[in-house]
């Protein structure tokens, strides 16, 4: 399987969860600007929607959207534990949990990469983000993982998200279970090994 990304993207998330997962993938570079894959390739034609992340199954089938595509990577390797049994209330709950992520947080910060992007809406970006943190913030308070004791995709996606606070001028200093969680995720073996394949941080070896 293939996996175009962009570095630090959102498309982190589901490297991130295949490597947890003990899934070989294939990657592939996106610029996101040119829309050019790192062999040429026009992206437009891989993915009619324009961004990462794409999942390029050995059948040449492609799917799209990170919530899903960490499901299914997940549920290629049900014993790594990434995502609860399909049809419980746990997976509902994860389903959730991925939603509120996706539409709350992930989208509320793609005004704050824009250059264009007017000083006002900077402000009411920021502001609403920290509304929404202060949930996940009540939620890590009494646990250290988004589900629980245990890592999940979730977590592989809210990690990759807020590693984007710091680009944005987003302070998070407010919510100290967050900052915690934030390095305790970043520490995980998976973790790190992604970022260092992204070039995002370097191998201290």
């Amino acid at each position: 399987m293939k996996l175009y990304y962009s570095p630090g993207a959102c498309s982190l998330s589901p490297h991130i969860v295949a490597i947890e997962a003990g899934i070989p993938l294939q990657l592939e570079k996106v610029d996101g600007k040119s829309k050019r894959t790192a062999s040429g390739a026009d992206f437009w034609l891989v993915n009619p929607k324009g961004y990462v992340p794409v999942l390029e199954l050995d059948s040449g089938e492609r799917l799209t959207e990170g919530p899903a595509i960490v499901q299914y990577l997940a549920d290629l390797k049900p014993a790594s534990g990434l995502v609860p049994a399909n049809g419980t209330l746990p997976r509902y709950h994860l389903q959730e949990m991925l939603g509120y992520i996706n539409s709350e947080i992930h989208k509320s910060y793609s005004p704050l990469f824009k250059l264009d992007t007017p000083e006002a809406t900077r402000a009411e970006r920021k502001e609403y983000l920290q509304r929404r943190y202060r949930f996940i913030e009540d939620v890590l308070v009494q646990q250290p993982y988004l589900l629980g004791d245990a890592f999940t995709v979730a977590d592989a996606y809210l990690f990759t998200v807020t590693t984007w606070a710091k680009h944005v001028q987003l302070d998070l200093s407010g919510f100290p279970a967050l900052l915690a969680y934030q390095q305790r995720v970043g520490e995980r073996p998976a973790v790190r090994e992604a970022m260092i394949a992204e070039g995002l941080i370097r191998d201290a070896a």
